[in-house]
């Protein structure tokens, strides 16, 4: 390998060790063979070992003849074969999510983090940005995410799609980047429709992942960034209250801080026989989109 780097050698035989980060600035021609067998990540960091200077390079991907390969390997190289610009990674990683499926990351073991934070601003993002490239638009100023990922939703409850309910990953993965990017309650509900007519038993871990991106629409059509239960409270900001609704929130061992325009509440107020942020309690992500969806209709009085 030293001597092929050194140009000492004209052909090299390997591997596919040579992925691993091998620079090799002359050389202009890759022949892989039985690349069905290769995942597409993995083709991608071999075709990125030719063309790393000003040279024309190729890289050719040989598959038998004789055999009948996979959807998946057919699909794998097709994929490689659509996306040969430069800077196509994202688009390759994408693709094979898409193919090989989301795995665990979008299951109940991390709906967390993932759900509420990365996966958002991601699914968010690319939506974006796929939209602008359609338009015609590649002002890279447009290619922020909109105000709806710096929106913080932490209230207990299992929000997700269970395998059992959606056994197709790629449709799982689907849902979950609708979902990201519902910025409207009119866009959650044409979601909750769809999922109704294909899918009707709706499990409670899907109800509550839909409460949770209604009451996240809600929020962002209120200017609100923070809706958090926490100690048995329900904690709302910046949201802003009328002296009456102040004070009635006082009487009710509630507090308003009208400079912070920060709102606490006990859950005991508008969630019955509840005094704690139990993950189990079904139900609680709507009583709190009803108790803060009231608040908004009363001043409209």
């Amino acid at each position: 390998m030293e001597d092929f780097s050194a140009g000492e050698l004209d052909v090299l035989v390997a591997t596919t060790i040579i992925e691993s980060g091998i620079d090799n600035p002359h050389t202009n021609t890759l022949i892989i063979e039985d690349s069905q067998r290769l995942g597409l990540a993995q083709m991608y960091q071999l075709k990125g070992r030719v063309g790393r200077s000003s040279t024309q390079a190729y890289a050719y991907f040989l598959f038998p003849d004789n055999i009948t390969m996979t959807e998946e390997a057919m699909a794998r190289l097709t994929a490689l074969n659509e996306h040969t610009e430069l800077g196509s990674g994202m688009r390759v990683a994408m693709r094979d999510l898409e193919i090989r499926g989301a795995g665990s990351l979008l299951g109940a073991e991390q709906s967390g983090n993932m759900s509420a934070v990365g996966f958002d601003l991601f699914a968010q993002m690319l939506a974006t940005a796929v939209n602008m490239t359609r338009e015609g638009n590649t002002n890279s100023t447009e290619y922020l995410p909109p105000a709806l990922s710096d929106i913080v939703i932490n209230i207990p409850g299992h929000t997700y799609f269970p395998e059992e309910y959606l056994p197709d990953a790629d449709e799982r993965v689907l849902y979950y980047r609708k979902i990201a990017s519902a910025d409207t309650l009119e866009a959650v509900e044409d979601i909750y429709q769809e999922l109704v007519q294909k899918h009707p038993e709706i499990p409670q871990a899907a109800l509550n992942q839909i409460e949770k991106a209604r009451l996240k629409a809600f929020a962002n059509e209120h200017g609100i960034r923070l809706i958090s239960v926490t100690g048995g409270k329900l904690i709302v900001e910046p949201i802003f209250l009328s002296k009456a609704q102040a004070s009635s929130l006082r009487r009710k061992a509630g507090r308003y801080l009208a400079d912070k325009k920060k709102m606490t509440v006990p859950l005991r107020v508008f969630v019955p026989r509840q005094g704690d942020d139990n993950p189990d309690d079904a139900g609680t992500l709507s009583q709190v989109f009803a108790y803060i969806q009231g608040l908004f209709e009363e001043q409209k009085k």
